[in-house]
């Protein structure tokens, strides 16, 4: 199975309506506009392909790019191959699903989700933050540094409405992640997402909106009956 195959299978699933879906919501050319579920046949065909994977995302098709992702082998992914898919996103869904789900599943999630946010380039950013978000929904409780995350709630509280605009997005979200992820911590989180209130974000001609985190803190919590909610084997969807 080569790059080149994957390419005309997924051309194959492509269509003008989703590319026009996509293009509303920032994509970048070359893509062919899959829908995400479509690939979920050849990504359980595949399970995992470091090289595969590797090849596709060097295609810098957004489709392939994204799918990528899905078969990526995080054992196999060193830090230099995280680094360059980051840099390389050519957007959020990239950048905030893609690169953050397979680095948060590697080794090098912490390390790279701690460089990321102090970048000055926004896709950069915004993938730290995702990264850390679903760092939270992976690793077990007693495993997470509580005084980095209570810092980090706090650097969110105090930059979030001067950040770049996908950083407010993920920023917002990690609040959300740390309230439903941990107990122990979610009313400081609560606390820090009354304080920042409602947050703006530009998302492309779409009716897409930012949740308001204290109500979606607030459904999270009914949701699991008042628990946290429940650890994941794998984040990526």
């Amino acid at each position: 199975m080569t790059a080149d195959s994957i390419l005309k299978e997924l051309e194959a699933l492509g269509s003008e309506q989703t590319k026009k879906t996509w293009m509303r919501h920032g994509a970048k050319e070359p893509y062919f506009g899959v829908k995400i579920g479509d690939m979920k046949p050849i990504q359980k065909r595949i399970k995992k392909d470091y090289q595969l994977a590797m090849d596709l995302y060097a295609s810098e098709n957004s489709d392939a790019m994204y799918f990528a992702g899905l078969i990526a082998d995080e054992s196999k992914m060193t830090k230099a191959d995280l680094e360059k898919w980051a840099y390389d996103a050519s957007w959020y869904m990239i950048s905030e699903y893609t690169v953050a789900w397979v680095t948060a599943e590697s080794k090098f999630g912490w390390e790279l989700a701690a460089e990321w946010i102090e970048s000055d380039l926004q896709h950069i950013t915004s993938a730290g933050w995702a990264t850390y978000s679903n760092l939270l929904a992976l690793t077990d409780n007693e495993k997470i540094d509580k005084n980095l995350v209570h810092n980090l709630l706090e650097r969110v509280a105090n930059e979030i409405h001067e950040a770049k605009n996908r950083v407010r997005y993920t920023m917002n979200g990690f609040v959300i992640m740390v309230a439903s992820h941990i107990n122990e911590m979610r009313y400081e989180a609560i606390a820090v997402a009354q304080k920042v209130g409602k947050v703006s974000v530009f998302m492309g001609d779409t009716s897409c909106e930012v949740p308001f985190a204290p109500d979606y803190i607030q459904k999270v919590i009914a949701r699991n009956n008042g628990g946290e909610a429940k650890k994941k084997k794998t984040v990526r969807c």
